[in-house]
Order: structure tokens, then C-alpha cells, then sequence
């Protein structure tokens, strides 16, 4: 789902339902209905390797190009110093030789405009590496991921206010608080499906010390059938 890709073969006419929940999150209590935009990016350098002793003004190594692109990303705005609703460019992958070199970014910001900025941004570092070393020395592939679910939550914010009274019936404190990330909702919500996203219990998620725990797992079951004794009434 951290790339939009875990809902698209869904059928929905098989399916048949007019609305759906995620049980996707994170404490329990969560309830999320903003996600990230979110694109991918991969960026292929190609370098010109000579002998390092006649390299004068000839040699382009592709990782000290690589180092150059990322240098030229506001430092300030990678997951490690981001929250909230602040976005980020997060390189992923790194790897090459001084002939070639590949690199992997994934790029977010809840804010739509924003977003579309931040592509445009990476584009135009390519472009200004490509006037330095040469047209073609740097190639961008960039593909739009998901979207913001809250652009079509926004009309069906019910499904939040049922969310939050299902919780307080079991006992649980309900916050709505933004997705720092994906969800299969957010594609879902984009297909006709309103698909908000509620939490699990899962602690530290995609980290070496993620956990989930059993006690709030249990608790979510309580939510969950107190959320379609409200959709029966």
C-alpha cells in the first residue's frame, strides 16, 4: 500500500459496497482520512570513466553526480526532520560505478500544489545537471503514486464521525490525526470507494522495532463491530 499499488486490480463492481474502512493504522484509536500525495522517482546517471591520471576536465563520475543532485535537495526536508503535514524527498536507493549510477527517491506532501512542486523541482536539478555535464547525462522517470483521500473524504466525513462514536462505544479514545504516509484507502477513496483508515495497535510501523499489541488488536475487533451495528441501524 506504501505505493498505491496494493488495491488497483480491485473490483469493485464485484465487491459492491458504497462505502469501506482500512484497518491499516497505527495506535489504536487512529483515525486517518488525510494521506500523502506520493510519487516515485528513479534517476539514471551516466558517467564518462577515464584513467584518473589524465582525468582533467574530462572525467564525469556518476556517484559524485549523484551526491551533487542530492545536495541540491533542501536538506531540511527528509523524513528525519519532518512531521505532521510537513513533505519530504526521501532517497531510497543509491548505487553505481564512476560510469553509471541509479538513484530512488519517494516523494510526499499532503498539500496537492506542494507536491506537484516538489516534482517540479527535481526535474528542474536534472535539467541544470544535464546544462552542466551534458544532455543525457542525468534521465528522470517519475510516476504518480497515489493521492490525498482527503480531496474525496471531504464529502463523506460521516464515515470519521461513525469511526469516532464506534471507538467511544468501546471504550477507546478516538483521534484523527494525518497519514505520514500510504494507505489502500487512499487508492480506494480515488476508485469511487470512500475508504477511511483506522488504527491497529502497531507500534514503530516499518522499523526494525515495529510491534503490535495483542491487547489493542482485540480492542479493535470491539470497534469494528461497533462500527457495522451503526451501519445496520
Amino acid at each position: 500500500e506504501e505505493i498505491g499499488a496494493g488495491a488497483r486490480d480491485l473490483d469493485l463492481d464485484k465487491l459492491g459496497a458504497d462505502i469501506a474502512y482500512t484497518v491499516d493504522g497505527g495506535a489504536l484509536g487512529d483515525i486517518e482520512y488525510e494521506s500523502f500525495n506520493a510519487a516515485g522517482a528513479r534517476i539514471s546517471i551516466t558517467g564518462f570513466g577515464v584513467h584518473p591520471g589524465s582525468a582533467k576536465d574530462t572525467m564525469i563520475n556518476a556517484l559524485l553526480v549523484a551526491m551533487e543532485l542530492n545536495s541540491m535537495l533542501p536538506a531540511g526536508e527528509t523524513p528525519r526532520h519532518t512531521e505532521g503535514y510537513e513533505g519530504f524527498f526521501h532517497l531510497t536507493k543509491l548505487s553505481g560505478t564512476t560510469d553509471e549510477a541509479t538513484m530512488e527517491y519517494i516523494i510526499r506532501d499532503h498539500d496537492r500544489g506542494l507536491f506537484e512542486g516538489r516534482k517540479k523541482s527535481l526535474a528542474h536539478i536534472v535539467q541544470l545537471l544535464n546544462d552542466r555535464y551534458g544532455e543525457g547525462t542525468v534521465t528522470l522517470e517519475l510516476q504518480d503514486q497515489y493521492y490525498n483521500m482527503a480531496e474525496v473524504m471531504v464529502n463523506h466525513m460521516d464515515l470519521v464521525e461513525n469511526a469516532k462514536i464506534a471507538n467511544e462505544q468501546a471504550g477507546v479514545e478516538p483521534k484523527v490525526v494525518p497519514i505520514r504516509g500510504g494507505t489502500d484507502g487512499a487508492r480506494l477513496s480515488f476508485m469511487g470507494l470512500p475508504c477511511p483508515n483506522l488504527g491497529t495497535g502497531c507500534h514503530n510501523c516499518h522499523g526494525h522495532f515495529e510491534y503490535a499489541v495483542i491487547q489493542s488488536m482485540e480492542r479493535m475487533v470491539e470497534v469494528l463491530v461497533q462500527l457495522a451495528q451503526l451501519f445496520a441501524k
